[in-house]
């Protein structure tokens, strides 16, 4: 497992544990719902030896202070782009990873001078019926059966049974860990509100930089069809579909997503 480098960068009105890897082309990598950087830690590991991995965990999650009020796809892309002044990058390749992905696609349209190639994963640009039902569920979970329940509801629908049968063995301890780190019932509600609300529509057509759109077939929060849609609303964008690796493809087929996302960085 790769070391990294731990930063505390202070943005607007609050301070973000940034962290960074590696040397050579920055390679940025920003995470979804969840919050935390770690989720990126296998791709960390693929990609530190030839570029400077870098990536966040949003305010309010993991090791970066709390704020007050909304926080929304955008709000967070300028949090991106103010953790990147700090660190002193100025152009870099970036990848969003499902809300990752809407804050991505504010980046990219918010300082399209700032982005190299943008790789857009298991996300969205503009919400659908089944999405949002999958969302108020998630919320009324989460509100109904506190965090923990919150939690194993995630945990079930982001990784495919096969890849969860090998690892799990008991609930406490294979939840032990999301539970410290879970930020807080109004904090996630906020996060939620920000997922459902993110819809760019036609405004993604504006993106200009060069674009891989990378999912799993059997994605069940981000169905396949979504990245189809956003693939075909950017113009000259790539549509790349895994065979199997479900929400969380970066993690459960950490190999497979690695070598796609390097075809398309490298070419």
């Amino acid at each position: 497992m790769i070391e990294l480098e731990h930063r505390k960068v202070s943005v607007a009105d609050t301070v973000l544990h940034a962290v960074c890897a590696g040397e050579g082309r920055p390679l940025v990598f920003i995470v979804g719902l969840g919050g935390r950087a770690e989720f990126w830690q296998p791709q960390f590991d693929a990609f530190a030896p030839t570029r400077r991995v870098i990536s966040f965990d949003h305010r309010g999650t993991g090791r970066s202070a709390a704020s007050d009020g909304p926080q929304s796809a955008a709000d967070l892309a300028r949090d991106t782009l103010a953790m990147l002044d700090a660190l002193g990058v100025g152009e870099a390749d970036v990848v969003g990873h499902s809300m990752g992905g809407a804050i991505a696609q504010n980046l990219a349209l918010m300082a399209p001078e700032r982005i190299g190639k943008l790789v857009l994963s298991a996300t969205w640009r503009q919400p659908t019926p089944l999405f949002l039902e999958l969302f108020r569920l998630r919320r009324a979970v989460l509100e109904q059966m506190g965090p923990e329940a919150y939690l194993r509801q995630g945990t079930f629908m982001a990784q495919p049974a096969w890849y969860l049968e090998q690892r799990f063995t008991d609930a406490q301890a294979f939840f032990a860990d999301r539970v410290a780190a879970f930020p807080g019932v109004a904090t996630e509600l906020s996060r939620i509100e920000a997922v459902m609300a993110h819809d760019l529509g036609d405004a993604v057509a504006a993106i200009r930089a060069e674009t891989l759109v990378v999912c799993a077939r059997d994605d069940g929060i981000t169905p396949m069809g979504m990245s189809t849609d956003l693939a075909g609303a950017i113009p000259g964008a790539r549509l790349e579909i895994l065979p199997e690796g479900g929400h969380f493809a970066p993690i459960v087929v950490a190999d497979a997503y690695a070598r796609t996302l390097r075809s398309f960085l490298d070419a």
